[in-house]
């Protein structure tokens, strides 16, 4: 046990570090300076210990001290309670350490395939100790585990920016596009007012999911309310249901390019929603949480963004016109832009 925790462990016990110290030293004058305290103190110390248990914990050896047999015992337990108490110790000041802590964050599901890992990758190329424990749940669920303490930080959308016991920043926007199936009347179009969509069936994410509530709020300014035949808990499981013909859904640009059998149609007006980092106000942050969170607000002003296409619907406006839907497994619906 490194020197730090033992410093802290005799801090948060005392006596207890004082019966085993005089256990090895047997001298009150190497006591007190193996725990960097004035001998009298020492002595103050060890006399309470006895008139509390009624009986003498030490006694003159020579010019030294030795324990009684009730100090022994009493020695014996501080060394076990001791032996239990340092570890923790140890892992408390790996916790303060920003070299050495622990970050718990919590992440929409959408997060998960590219930008969560590139984010984790750049920040450990600066800190390789830090350790991570991660967890994916839907927008709702991140900010009740925010609050409870469960998480330190949570990646999500749309941003709390109006709840006073949550603090956010905005680290980058993602587009979000309608998916339709390959046969679907829209699926050659390059964009599509959200206004025309009133009469059409939709698939979607459970309430609960930050993605569903933007998908009703950008069709309640459209003047509807979406009918949703379908709710999931994952975006792929939406994807599947649209390639299937269930249904359109509003959905982020797929990093990977739609799955076969799904379109992605722009969004007019062009959508999208900010993604960003949530941290409990006023909780205090451990080093490593407060590092990781200050290098992944910087790192935004550093990204480079996916790499775009004239026909890609993340790129806006194509200047080929209504050309620019992407589709899945088929390649483009229309020509490529001249």
């Amino acid at each position: 046990m490194d020197e730090s925790a033992e410093r802290l462990a005799r801090d948060l016990a005392p006596r207890l570090a004082l019966l085993r110290a005089v256990a090895t030293e047997a001298h009150v004058t190497r006591v007190a300076a193996l725990l960097d305290v004035p001998q009298p103190t020492v002595s103050r110390w060890l006399a309470r210990l006895g008139t509390e248990l009624g009986t003498p914990v030490v006694m003159r050896k020579g010019r030294g001290i030795r324990l009684t047999r009730a100090g022994e015992l009493l020695a014996e337990a501080a060394e076990h309670a001791l032996a239990a108490l340092e570890p923790g110790c140890r892992r408390a000041l790996d916790e303060a350490d920003p070299d050495r802590g622990r970050v718990a964050l919590a992440f929409l599901h959408t997060m998960g395939g590219v930008q969560v890992p590139e984010l984790l990758r750049g920040f450990r190329l600066q800190r390789p100790s830090v350790r991570f424990t991660l967890g994916q749940a839907p927008h709702e669920t991140i900010l009740s585990q925010l609050r409870n303490g469960c998480v330190d930080l949570g990646l999500t959308s749309p941003l709390p920016t109006d709840d006073p016991d949550l603090r956010c920043a905005p680290l980058f926007e993602q587009p979000l596009v309608l998916a339709v199936a390959a046969g679907h009347r829209l699926a050659g179009r390059s964009r599509v007012r959200i206004g025309e969509l009133a009469d059409e069936e939709f698939v979607g994410l459970e309430p609960g999911f930050g993605l569903r509530q933007i998908t009703d709020e950008l069709c309640a300014a459209a003047g509807f309310t979406p009918v949703l035949t379908f709710e999931g808990q994952e975006t792929d499981t939406v994807r599947g249901l649209v390639a299937a013909g269930l249904g359109i859904a509003m959905v982020p640009v797929a990093d990977a390019g739609p799955p076969p059998g799904v379109v992605e149609v722009r969004l007019s007006p062009r959508s999208g929603r900010t993604i960003g980092l949530v941290w409990l106000a006023g909780r205090p942050m451990t080093s490593a949480v407060r590092t990781f969170r200050d290098f992944a607000i910087a790192a935004r002003h550093h990204a480079t963004p996916p790499l775009t296409r004239p026909d890609d619907p993340r790129s806006g406006d194509s200047p080929a016109g209504d050309t620019a839907a992407r589709s899945g497994g088929g390649g483009r619906t229309d020509a490529p832009p001249p």
